[in-house]
């Protein structure tokens, strides 16, 4: 089919990507000239393992086109995916301006029967509403159908999770609607789940908050296991291995961050309290993810006393490995807050810090490598685990430090390997190692 994608941020540029991949023809559409100019160079402008390779194979094969000319972009469109951002507004509902924006566009453009599918994350009823603004600005015998087809990528491996995905949602009011979407993704042989548009808008919202739950469980139960002597890797591995509970998110840590799962709580919470109704549970995931992000600066605190002047070194900035992501990444509150007690800081991370420099200027360093960053550091955060990070020597790790001390929210390293290295190592829900 000839698609065209609208909005090349993260999901859109991802799906229209592994779209082409799969045999369609596809034309990326964005209004930001200048990322246009980049991906036509076959330059990808955001961070996703094998995504570089992959534009540029289906730029070479004529499958894949990118565009900010929207007549060119709409005029032979025989399917339209709306990829832009839905941000957070400082209440916590979504932002839909870019949405409706593209839908204006849309209607301008098109001179045939559509269908309009909305891919980005969207509160229950937008669907109705963008097809609405769109049907009343088309001349009266164009037809739109809309269809809700949320996302289900992870950062850093959103390519295999676009071809080995556990299920595809369609939403749809009619079913020539979604099979004909369901036909788009014919080619990946993946389980396809039919609904009606607000349930799928709902099923987005319902997986992403509940894997937000259950990270802020396994950090609650974390927290306990400090304070009664428990182990939480020991602990998470024995519940882990419940099939009814599984193995996934049940990694206690810094709390989560990123474009997905603080957004959408926020949206679902709004959402709830727009029809009255208190869901107690989501709050206290706020809640609890709100409070993990320092836990690590107060375990410092608590440790030294004073932070004024000490040398600490932040490894990792990302929210997570295998991204150039820190939207609501927990290393940008941690580097705040160590500025205002004093401290001198030092950040690495392999991909993230021309982002990081933006914000904090030479109010902080950045070293060229793990190993550079810890030279006479008295206090290591680890704050992403990186491989790189991951696979430092605990050897040079007490070598290159002043005083080997190291705060450590991703659990990377065996207490008694720390142990035996004479490192003091505090982590998470697992004993200090003095």
């Amino acid at each position: 089919m000839k698609i065209t994608i609208t909005g090349t941020g993260y999901v859109g540029l991802v799906t229209g990507t592994c779209l082409a991949e799969i045999g369609h023809q596809i034309t990326c559409f964005d209004i930001d000239k200048e990322k246009i100019s980049l991906l036509n160079e076959g330059i990808s402008p955001i961070y996703e393992p094998g995504l570089g390779e992959l534009i540029q194979r289906n730029i070479d094969s004529g499958r894949l086109t990118f565009s900010s000319n929207p007549v060119e972009a709409y005029s032979n469109a025989e399917c339209i995916f709306i990829a832009v951002g839905t941000p957070a507004n400082e209440d916590g509902s979504a932002n839909l301006s870019f949405l409706e924006a593209a839908a204006i566009q849309i209607a301008e453009q098109i001179k045939k029967d559509i269908i309009v599918v909305i891919k980005s994350t969207v509160p229950v009823g937008t669907n109705e509403r963008i097809g609405s603004i769109i049907q009343e600005r088309v001349p009266p015998n164009i037809k739109i159908e809309m269809v809700s087809n949320p996302e289900f990528l992870r950062e850093g491996t959103a390519i295999h999770d676009t071809f080995h995905g556990d299920r595809i949602v369609i939403g749809a009011n009619t079913e020539e609607a979604g099979k004909q979407i369901g036909n788009i993704y014919e080619p990946l042989h993946l389980p396809i789940v039919h609904t009606d548009i607000r349930s799928a808008e709902m099923i987005k919202y319902a997986s992403n908050s509940f894997l937000a739950l259950k990270i802020s469980f396994i950090n609650e139960i974390a927290n306990l296991c400090e304070k009664i002597g428990a182990d939480i890797d020991q602990v998470s591995a024995g519940v882990g291995l419940d099939n009814r509970i599984g193995k996934k998110f049940l990694n206690a840590g810094i709390g989560f961050g990123g474009s997905c799962f603080p957004k959408d709580i926020h949206a679902l919470n709004y959402l709830a309290k727009e029809f009255d109704y208190d869901f107690k549970i989501l709050q206290s995931v706020i809640d609890v993810n709100y409070r993990q992000k320092d836990l690590l600066f107060y375990k410092a605190k608590e440790h030294f006393g004073s932070l004024a002047g000490k040398r600490t070194t932040i490894l990792g900035l990302t929210f997570k490995p295998n991204t150039d992501d820190i939207r609501e990444a927990a290393s940008l509150r941690i580097i705040q807050d160590l500025l205002l007690e004093g401290a001198v800081v030092t950040v690495f991370d392999p991909v993230a810090m021309p982002k990081v420099e933006k914000l904090f200027g030479d109010k902080i360093s950045f070293a060229v490598s793990s190993e550079q960053a810890l030279v006479d550091a008295e206090a290591a955060f680890i704050l992403t685990e990186w491989d790189e990070i991951k696979s430092i020597k605990l050897k040079e790790i007490k070598d290159k430090m002043t005083e080997p001390i190291i705060f450590d929210g991703r659990n990377c390293f065996s207490l008694e390997e720390t142990k035996k290295y004479g490192i003091r190592y505090y982590s998470i829900g697992r004993p200090v190692v003095q």
